[in-house]
């Protein structure tokens, strides 16, 4: 029997569906309706769900789906494996969460910094015994490009390029692009150094949206490997709690 998982985050839904821990599907959405729901449901045979959201507002396309099947709403308590040292714990983004448990439980036994590239950058250690103690947030790639666009009035505005490899720009354009994936790649770089000063080992995984974008510009560093590439990271994790769950 297959189960959905579903991550709602800043700006996507990702959908899954797994048997067992076979990943059957996966895909995303701005919006996902009832109809893209009961298709699945019927492909897949599906008989329950597990949802995590970063989002107060329930949709009504999962007032729906709890309707007609059985639906477990992600918590805290759920992140088994995890001594959260957070200090306010109650404000710790789920995606977040289940990324660091997500990380333990498919590499466990090991320091992982796990490095989910979204709407914003996060950064978050877990321990080899499962402790976590908290991390950064940052500006994802698109919102960087967005902010000078927003916040200027002469500077356009400019997608990202992964070809993109010189130090500086020689246009406005160009300029933009220097700053933008350059300052990141910096900013991803000084963080894995100061997490691997801190451990000595770990494995850096790399999950999100510009995950692969990530993993494109650092495969020539110093650090090329101890890159883990998860795209399904979060989902993965979601998985995992619902099978231990399941009652």
């Amino acid at each position: 029997m297959a189960q959905l998982v579903i991550d709602i985050g800043n700006t996507f839904t990702k959908l899954a569906v797994f048997n067992g821990n076979e990943l059957l599907f996966a895909e995303h959405y701005e919006a996902p309706d009832g109809e893209l729901l009961q298709s699945l449901i019927n492909q897949y045979t599906i008989q329950k769900a597990i949802v995590s959201s970063v989002k107060k507002d329930v949709p009504l396309w999962l007032v729906s789906l709890q309707e007609r099947v059985k639906v477990m709403l992600f918590s805290r308590d759920m992140a088994t494996g995890i001594r959260n040292h957070y200090r306010t714990p109650h404000t710790l983004g789920l995606d977040r969460l289940v990324g660091v448990m997500s990380a333990r439980h498919l590499y466990p036994g090991t320091y992982n910094l796990v490095i989910d590239a979204g709407t914003c950058i996060t950064y978050d250690g877990v321990d080899a015994e499962g402790n976590y103690f908290g991390g950064s947030i940052s500006p994802g790639l698109n919102m960087r490009y967005r902010a000078m666009n927003h916040y200027t009035a002469g500077l356009p505005l400019v997608q990202a390029d992964e070809l993109f490899n010189r130090l500086y720009g020689d246009d406005t354009l160009t300029a933009m692009q220097s700053g933008v994936q350059n300052g990141m790649l910096y900013e991803v770089q000084g963080f894995i150094q100061s997490y691997l000063q801190q451990a000595g080992s770990l494995n850096i995984i790399l999950t999100g949206g510009d995950a692969v974008f990530l993993d494109t510009v650092l495969k020539n560093s110093i650090f090329a490997g101890y890159i883990k590439l998860e795209p399904y990271l979060v989902l993965k994790g979601l998985n995992a709690a619902i099978q231990e769950h399941n009652d």
